[in-house]
């Protein structure tokens, strides 16, 4: 994007460049000078500008004075129409100045995106829309609202509104200032009595959430003030809280048991059993034209969104291209020895329908030097079964999805840039090939 304006043109001259929708304006303004400059000169004595005109041309070639001027007149008018931007805009440090095309190109481009819903919770879903902000601005994450742990878990209780950490991370996620944002409110109190252990995000919620009334208009005030690219929405404005029936038949209730239960999961449900889904949810996932699950905790962060069955029935109905991002590793106390099919049909399963996913997204590289840490807590790749994801009617896209650096380390994590260049990527052939 930036190699558009430092290599490609000279720095004024990218205030003509396609996509920006300016062009047009500088013409009608100069069409609209023009007329302007005719109709005073009619409106004043014509003769007399004929005639100096006349005596000019004996001493001055005329037709090279009239370009000239044009010339000068519209780099004159060009030039004022940029700093009367700058200034409107109200942008004073110099380095936003020589980034302001930038910006106007970029949300020129990202407003004609797609319109992608993201479906999850935790860091899997905060990863995934770092990357999907570089494509589009036209993003509604449907967050999962059954985290009952830690701050989280202590506001929920005390203050009885929806767990606020998700919701937390994708706002960090999808904000401009993505840096500074993520580190106040990612900013946990390590000291306070009532504060220790609460990050400055969930309080600012929570705080919010009490002004305004529910966690809904919360959301969307904090969302205006961070500037972020697109929306975030819970999935229910319910009290949901998870359960799970383990395969020994132990029920284990709370989202944060159920790990710790080191049973393998037969069935995941909620309590109360009939959640609502917030309308909003409903509308984004009927107009997108991508719908993206996972990756994250199968169990407690992707699986739960569709235990609200108006939103497994709308994913299903819904014309968007649909498509998983699975786990690169095994979860320890949630998908122990699961391979790709597993978390597959797992999802299906709960959904209730086959129609919810087109395509799964699997990475196909792994560090050389992989982190023995890994096994040592009991986790594991997950392995590509073809031979039982078939049969599921689900497609395969493998690629390298790891982040390069933490690689090197040997940890193994997901880049949110390769991710969502995948994603995107598999979206546009499945486009064209509709066609």
């Amino acid at each position: 994007m930036k190699n558009i304006f430092k290599n490609r043109i000279p720095k004024d001259a990218g205030w003509l460049i396609p996509g920006l929708e300016i062009k047009r304006w500088f013409a009608l303004i100069f069409l609209g000078s023009v007329f302007i400059i005719l109709g005073i000169l009619t409106l004043s004595n014509p003769e007399q500008v004929y005639h100096f005109l006349k005596d000019l041309k004996s001493s001055v070639n005329v037709d090279l004075a009239a370009a000239v001027a044009i010339v000068l007149g519209a780099v004159m008018f060009f030039k004022g129409w940029q700093k009367t931007n700058l200034s409107m805009l109200d942008i004073h440090d110099e380095k936003e100045k020589e980034n302001v095309l930038e910006v106007l190109y970029r949300r020129k481009k990202l407003n004609k995106g797609p319109r992608v819903v993201a479906i999850g919770g935790g860091t899997g879903l905060s990863m995934l829309l770092k990357g999907l902000k570089k494509i589009t601005n036209n993003i509604t994450a449907v967050v999962t609202v059954g985290d009952d742990g830690g701050s989280s878990g202590r506001l929920r209780e005390e203050m009885g509104i929806l767990p606020p950490g998700d919701i937390r991370n994708c706002i960090a996620a999808l904000a401009d200032d993505e840096d500074l944002v993520t580190k106040l409110f990612q900013y946990r109190f390590d000291m306070g009595e009532g504060l220790k252990g609460h990050s400055f995000g969930n309080l600012f919620l929570t705080a919010l959430c009490s002004i305004t009334g529910n966690m809904v208009r919360a959301v969307k005030e904090s969302s205006n003030v961070l500037s972020i690219r697109g929306r975030v929405l819970p999935a229910t404005l319910d009290d949901m809280k998870l359960a799970a029936e383990m395969e020994d038949g132990r029920v284990i209730h709370g989202e944060s048991s159920i790990p710790e239960a080191h049973g393998k999961i037969k069935r995941l449900f909620t309590e109360p059993a009939e959640c609502k889904a917030l309308p909003e949810v409903l509308e984004a996932i009927k107009n997108a034209d991508l719908i993206v699950m996972g990756p994250g905790s199968l169990y407690t962060s992707v699986i739960p969104n569709f235990l609200v069955k108006e939103i497994a029935q709308a994913v299903a109905k819904a014309k968007a291209k649909k498509i998983y991002v699975c786990n690169i590793m095994t979860q320890p106390g949630e998908t122990d020895n699961y391979s790709v099919s597993s978390h597959v049909n797992a999802i299906l399963t709960h959904a209730g329908s086959r129609d919810i996913m087109d395509a799964v997204l699997v990475n196909n590289s792994l560090p050389k030097n992989i982190s023995p840490k890994y096994a040592e807590h009991n986790s594991f790749p997950v392995v590509l079964d073809n031979e039982n994801l078939n049969p599921t009617g689900v497609k395969l896209v493998s690629t390298k999805l790891l982040e390069e650096e933490k690689s090197k380390n040997g940890l193994v994590r997901h880049s949110s840039s390769r991710v969502a260049r995948a994603v995107y990527i598999w979206y546009r052939k499945q486009m064209r090939r509709n066609k």
